[in-house]
């Protein structure tokens, strides 16, 4: 019988890698069809970007985002495909960009609304942001009398020791310095951004993303996606949807809270869809970039849940299979 509690996921930007989406167009049609119909609506290759990346641009925020939904989707749409769509989720998330597919996988924005929104939204928080963003093994409350001793802020929280703080540069490599010498044993990695995302750093890059969003058509939820801002689900409000959203911008990601409803709901299966981390070149070789996170976090909440990965062409086969033979 098949898994009754799925929850669908998304990951956010670092999952992005060269060569990403090339196996799948290779193998499936429908995945062809969702690239050609993100390079229509994007005006540029957005194949030839996540494939060949010839100008090494593919790490520049403006164009991650777009790349990034555009795999996620053709994941989504060849896990689909493959399973006869015969695998309803009951709620869907996404880490920060992941939002937005989470909210295409449940049927609240086109795949052509989302990625004029996130080409949007990548372009305004590469122009308009500043800073960078460090990954701590530190808990919230101590994570952020660093960050404002310093200037800094709290951009997310994965789990309960692992705390992300961003700021201006100079500004957190005083906290980084701080933490060392006051933590002992606790780490600080900085992480490859354009800016302090998810703070008030990114208030100007919000303000101008507000007036796009009111132009974006969303459709109530025909499942629950988790909010990012709040850690729970949408409302089914275009408009709450909308200012959720813009304040997602500059507030941090509330991911271990987004982890607790999911886990509070039931769920018995995870499927994360889309790019890949890890030090191999081809897709084949990459790993799910939430796996290790969603693990801990059930680990933490005391939950078992399958943990399903579909990021490629391989392993969208043997989920698919996984999942049919349940």
């Amino acid at each position: 019988m098949p898994a009754q509690r799925i929850l669908f996921q998304f990951p956010g930007q670092g999952s992005q890698y060269r060569g990403m989406g090339s196996d799948l167009v290779e193998s499936f049609p429908v995945a062809r069809e969702v690239y050609q119909q993100a390079s229509d609506r994007l005006g540029f290759d957005i194949a030839r970007l996540s494939f060949e990346d010839p100008n090494d641009e593919l790490n520049k925020t403006r164009f991650t985002q777009p790349a990034l939904v555009t795999h996620q989707i053709a994941c989504l749409a060849v896990f689909n495909e493959l399973t006869d769509n015969r695998f309803e989720p009951v709620m869907t998330a996404g880490h920060s960009l992941g939002e937005y597919s989470a909210l295409v996988a449940a049927g609240a924005l086109t795949l052509d609304a989302a990625l004029s929104l996130v080409a949007e939204r990548g372009r305004l928080m590469s122009e308009l942001g500043r800073g960078s963003m460090l990954a701590t093994t530190l808990d919230v409350g101590t994570a952020k009398v660093l960050a404002d001793k310093h200037h800094c802020g709290v951009a997310g929280c994965n789990l309960p020791d692992q705390t992300v703080v961003a700021g201006d540069k100079a500004d957190l490599d005083a906290l980084a310095a701080d933490l060392t010498e006051t933590h002992k044993g606790k780490r600080a990695i900085e992480l490859k951004t354009e800016g302090a995302f998810h703070t008030f750093l990114m208030v100007g890059a919000a303000q101008e993303f507000r007036a796009i969003l009111e132009q974006a058509e969303f459709e109530p939820p025909r499942i629950d996606v988790l909010s990012n801002y709040t850690g729970e689900p949408h409302v089914n409000d275009a408009g709450a949807i909308r200012s959720r959203l813009f304040f997602q911008l500059f507030n941090p990601v509330l991911w271990y809270d987004c982890m607790r409803f999911a886990v509070s709901a039931g769920i018995d299966t995870i499927v994360e869809f889309g790019g890949g981390i890890g030090k191999g070149e081809t897709p084949a070789e990459k790993r799910p970039n939430l796996e290790s996170v969603a693990k801990k976090a059930l680990k933490s909440l005391d939950h078992e849940a399958q943990y399903v990965a579909a990021i490629n062409a391989d392993t969208l086969r043997s989920a698919a299979d996984q999942l049919k033979n349940q």
